[in-house]
């Protein structure tokens, strides 16, 4: 599948369709093939852009397809896991995609209001119906993500969840704490979004904010100010060091970094531009020494205690 994966939110807002044929062909081209998109990316325009793209020079047999349901934005309930719903946004999917089934269907987000044995058991009847290949969960807590592998194993059809897609980044290290562990325990592969940190690790915010960046759009503005903090901006003086260091780039440093944690299938890239894209890619031919790995752990350890890591949990 490639040691990285290829993101689609921007796809049919920030990415027209040229540009997402570039990096769809990119991707390709430096060995990787999994693309991950959701149904309401763009209100459906992401899924639309990537069928269309699937569609030509046969390359749906060369991509690994993975695509979202659950989330319902600008509507009373935000999560909607009920059976009702996701079997009718899988439908809803494959018709933009243009595909006859998906190969990794994700649960975009845990709903409190609806029994996960009634979600898990439609994740079972489109496994059943052809209509999917594998499912896996998204934005899960480390205890969501057990008993929601746990019941599925147990299935009568034993369909296994074989994915947890969260948010993992140098600047974003709680995932440790839980859910990796509970992954790596039921042998389930974790697809890391954002792993440059909402964009902060590109460095390019060490000297204020960019007028094209998203920190700038009032729309996104709330979604990078998290990490602009002092202890952010320790982690990315250190990722931009270590980069000068080894002539890299700073966000091949901070990809490599999430790359090779333990449990981390392929880290997924997000990119307005084929161009940002290419370089991102460029961390699959960087490897970390040792100690500036070491060193970068140390500088980004998020607080830890009990109960993870309390009397004689590690």
């Amino acid at each position: 599948m490639g040691r990285l994966a290829l993101g689609t939110m921007t796809w049919g807002r920030d990415t027209d369709e040229h540009e997402a044929r570039e990096q769809l062909t990119a991707l390709l081209e430096a060995g990787g093939n999994l693309v991950d998109t959701a149904d309401v990316y763009a209100d459906g325009s992401a899924e639309k852009i990537l069928g269309r793209l699937l569609s030509e020079d046969h390359r749906r047999d060369n991509v690994v397809v993975a695509t979202k349901s659950v989330s319902r934005p600008g509507t009373e309930r935000r999560f909607d896991a009920s059976r009702r719903h996701m079997l009718a946004a899988l439908d809803g999917s494959l018709r933009r995609l243009g595909v006859d089934y998906i190969d990794i269907w994700q649960l975009h987000a845990w709903d409190p209001w609806t029994p996960i044995e009634e979600t898990l058991s439609a994740v079972d009847s489109a496994i059943a119906a052809g209509k999917v290949r594998y499912a896996g969960v998204s934005n899960y807590a480390g205890w969501q993500v057990a008993q929601a592998a746990t019941m599925q194993a147990q299935s009568d059809l034993a369909n296994r969840l074989v994915s947890v897609q969260v948010e993992y980044s140098l600047v974003q290290r709680g995932v440790e704490r839980e859910v990796i562990p509970a992954s790596q325990a039921l042998g389930l592969g974790v697809l890391p979004w954002s792993p440059l940190g909402r964009g902060t690790l590109t460095g390019k915010y060490r000297n204020g904010t960019p007028a094209e960046s998203r920190a700038a759009n009032p729309t996104f503005s709330s979604f990078v100010q998290p990490y602009l903090g002092d202890g952010s901006r320790r982690v990315v003086d250190a990722v931009c060091t270590a980069a000068q260091g080894l002539d890299a780039q700073p966000l091949e440093v901070a990809i490599a970094w999430v790359r090779d944690q333990p449990g981390v299938t392929a880290p997924i890239l997000g990119a307005r531009t084929a161009a940002q894209l290419k370089v991102a890619l460029g961390s699959e031919q960087l490897e970390l020494p040792d100690a500036l790995r070491s060193a970068l752990d140390d500088v980004s350890r998020p607080e830890r205690g009990y109960p993870e890591y309390g009397w004689n949990q590690r």
